[in-house]
């Protein structure tokens, strides 16, 4: 049986075509046989399975990556998609919402304990792994408890994080 690899590449919705061909053209001299290059919001459509129902409808596409926040508006005509209009902002992005919650809990613990975890860039790194972890868990939980064994200078740390935490 021979194995055959094929590339689909997802691409933001404001790309022009020439960058969906540079895109296209990436894969193919990297010797990757390129099938399609999708919008993202299209794909995101397809993964909730809106592909599938029948009839015109429009959907809104809402994508918060890691370095963009863009909203689409689609159309689906039995299966066939469009994407009407795109707009974001290249300056908002998940590791805005990481830095803002670090800001929280480092202003939080030295409100607690005195200390400043600013100072010490292992502690910083311990907090920024569990502020990441916590905002991956905030996709299914409306709350996260985030615990970090001997965060500075020996002091366990342990606090809820709530939805209501990260929007104030």
């Amino acid at each position: 049986m021979k194995l055959r690899m094929l590339w689909l590449r997802l691409v933001p919705a404001y790309v022009n075509d020439a960058q969906r061909q540079a895109t296209k053209d990436a894969g193919t001299i990297s010797g990757l046989n390129v099938v399609r290059i999708i919008n993202e919001p299209t794909a995101a459509a397809i993964a909730y399975g809106l592909d599938k129902k029948e009839g015109e409808r429009n959907i809104l596409v809402f994508d918060l990556g890691g370095g963009t926040f863009d909203v689409s508006l689609l159309t689906i005509d039995n299966g066939v998609f469009e994407v009407l209009a795109t707009n974001g902002d290249t300056h908002l992005e998940g590791e805005d919402f990481d830095q803002r919650t670090m800001e929280y809990f480092i202003k939080l613990i030295k409100k607690k304990t005195g200390k400043d975890l600013r100072k010490d860039n292992r502690a910083v790194q311990k907090l920024r792994r569990e502020v990441e972890k916590a905002k991956r868990a905030f996709s299914v939980q409306h709350q996260v408890k985030m615990e970090v064994e001997s965060l500075i200078d020996g002091i366990d740390f342990s606090e809820t994080l709530t939805r209501a935490n990260v929007k104030n």
